[in-house]
């Protein structure tokens, strides 16, 4: 499996590549990814934001997520998620902008949500709306850490495939 650090440097040749920056909103990771990528020397180049936004109030405060959003879907849904990528983007000055939101347990699963299920989100000002939600496995630093190489893993796809 390919490294934190090694996606974090190969995002950011990618987004310098483009001339784009970048914005995350994170829940389950607590901010991982972004950590990850400040640790890049020269990521302020490519990097503008995050936004740890771990309890529903922070989504709504900081990501314009509506409550009736996470009332209807939960804040573990690709509807919720979509909101937060464009959250970031909105409120940042970057070009591109994503988010992560899951479920990294031990506890808070269900039968309909299990332990290890994360949504994702992708979009930009010429990057379409991409959602997706997976399924990890392993104990709670497993899957915040699967979910993070999974968001700039598809992060870099979506750019090299479209911008």
């Amino acid at each position: 499996m390919v490294s934190l650090a090694t996606l974090a440097i190969e995002l950011g040749a990618v987004l310098k590549e483009r001339n784009l920056t970048m914005a995350l909103a994170e829940s389950c990771t607590g901010g991982m990814v972004a950590q990850t990528i400040t640790s890049v020397a020269g990521s302020s180049a490519w990097f503008d934001r995050g936004f740890v936004t771990y309890s529903n109030a922070a989504k709504i405060e900081m990501l314009s997520v509506p409550t009736e959003t996470l009332e209807k879907f939960g804040a573990v849904s690709e509807q919720t998620a979509t909101v937060m990528a464009h959250g970031a983007l909105k409120h940042s000055h970057a070009q591109v902008a994503g988010s992560i939101t899951g479920i990294a347990g031990p506890d808070g699963g269900g039968e309909e949500k299990p332990v290890g299920t994360v949504c994702f989100a992708w979009v930009g000002d010429k990057l379409l709306l991409s959602t997706t939600s997976k399924r990890f496995f392993g104990n709670r630093e497993e899957v915040r850490q699967q979910a993070a190489i999974a968001w700039m893993a598809g992060l870099i796809e979506r750019l090299k495939l479209t911008i």
